[in-house]
């Protein structure tokens, strides 16, 4: 008997892997529900110029349906337009934010939008991150993550090699490397966009707000409410700028030339002299197709990654928010088939592929992640806020951005950037 129950033990617990790991398999495969013969067009329309990840969804799905009509178009003017073109040309999916839910101009994309939850779609939403799905004003679960961003810094690890740096962890590491980069010689530790709100250190310190409000239902509401007594909850955030930009490690005048956050930051990064350069992982997504568009970083290639600013003494934040949704119009003419299409696509695997080929971050529980935001899938739970989940509302949001920007430009002390807090226009 001694020898036979440990044998017996064994085996169960191998018959137990063997039934998770098939399940887990079941759970992450596509089974067709429609005959293969199925006819008909699913027409996406968005703002991207071109979308090669999602012909590449296409592509993949065509393999279960090789009769379906799959089409991508893109629309100048999006944001003004898609109310419109929804009710006027009746595409089958289109893009949405988390910000239109607040836009009464947006409210028929809602209105018009399937409740992609409903059980009878047999779409599984459960590989989705929890704090990125939300219901809309009407109760339903109309926009489903494709893509979601962050927030960082871009690091040449090049140069932290060669200076025997180590990558900072927290507020007072990136306060030590920023001051032997310095002492070093780079005249720019670090770089940014700086044009109106889009504060250059909106990396720095818009993370560090929202984990200071995090879990404080009161400090949200009054924020929420722009009540007096919200004005002092910033008041820790702008203390950060304040500190940082007194340190010297900016030059004002050089982030000021960066004409965008996108290219020309990309660009300016490729040079190969900033050790570390304020973005955020939508500005990321384009890095890799504009490392052979760079003739300094043809000549003299460097990994680089992109990593949380530390901005307390426990480190950054992973602050992820949706950077883009799919909605189904409920009108569409092949709603079936549109159905199949999303049923398809919402997989960890066919998200994951989908981010990867974007180089944006995955919505999915099981993060794939590039290497490039390898650090961000290191920080644990308590470090992660879902932005959305945060219950923030535009209006403060923007509010904290301006104040953020002030205090960066020196156009406002700390104590007049809190007292204006809920009026800066």
């Amino acid at each position: 008997m001694k020898r036979i129950l440990p044998v017996l033990l064994s085996v169960m617990i191998a018959v137990s892997l063997c039934a998770c790991t098939d399940n887990a398999d079941k759970e992450s495969v596509f089974t067709p529900s429609l005959a293969k013969d199925t006819t008909g067009v699913v027409n996406v329309v968005g703002h991207y110029d071109n979308f090669e990840a999602l012909v590449e969804e296409f592509n993949r799905f065509k393999e279960y349906y090789p009769n379906v009509e799959m089409n991508y178009t893109k629309l100048d003017n999006y944001n003004k337009i898609i109310a419109t073109t929804l009710i006027e040309e009746q595409p089958d999916v289109y893009f949405t934010f988390p910000w239109m839910m607040d836009s009464a101009e947006n409210t028929v994309l809602f209105e018009n939008a399937e409740d992609l939850a409903d059980p009878s779609l047999k779409i599984d939403l459960s590989c989705i991150r929890k704090g990125l799905l939300h219901n809309d004003s009407l109760g339903k679960t109309s926009i489903v993550p494709i893509y979601t961003t962050t927030y960082g810094m871009m690091v040449n690890e090049k140069i932290f090699e060669k200076e025997n740096l180590s990558i900072p962890k927290t507020y007072d590491d990136f306060i030590d490397v920023c001051t032997k980069l310095k002492a070093a010689g780079y005249d720019n530790p670090v770089m940014g966009y700086n044009k109106g709100d889009s504060s250059l250190l909106y990396s720095l310190f818009f993370p560090f707000f929202c984990g200071s409000i995090s879990g404080n239902e009161t400090a949200v509401r009054e924020l929420n409410d722009l009540q007096p007594s919200s004005k002092e909850y910033v008041r820790d955030t702008l203390e950060l700028v304040d500190d940082f930009m007194q340190k010297g490690f900016v030059n004002l005048e050089n982030c000021n030339q960066l004409k965008d956050d996108y290219d020309a930051v990309i660009k300016r990064f490729f040079e190969g002299d900033i050790p570390m350069m304020f973005a955020s992982g939508s500005t990321v997504s384009g890095t890799e197709k504009r490392e052979i568009k760079s003739e300094a970083f043809v000549a003299e290639p460097f990994k680089y990654s992109f990593h949380p600013v530390p901005s307390t003494d426990k480190g950054g934040y992973f602050l992820n928010t949706i950077s883009m949704g799919f909605s189904v119009n409920k009108n569409s003419k092949n709603l079936d088939v549109v159905n199949e299409f999303m049923r398809f696509l919402i997989h960890t695997g066919e998200l994951n592929l989908m981010a990867q080929n974007k180089r944006m971050v995955t919505p999915c529980k099981n993060m794939k992640l590039d290497e490039i935001y390898r650090s961000f899938g290191e920080l644990g739970e308590d470090r992660t806020i879902y932005l959305y989940d945060l219950g923030l509302a535009d209006a403060p949001d923007v509010q904290v951005r301006r104040a953020g920007a002030r205090v960066t430009n020196g156009t406002l002390t700390v104590d007049e950037a809190v007292a204006a807090f809920g009026t800066l226009q």
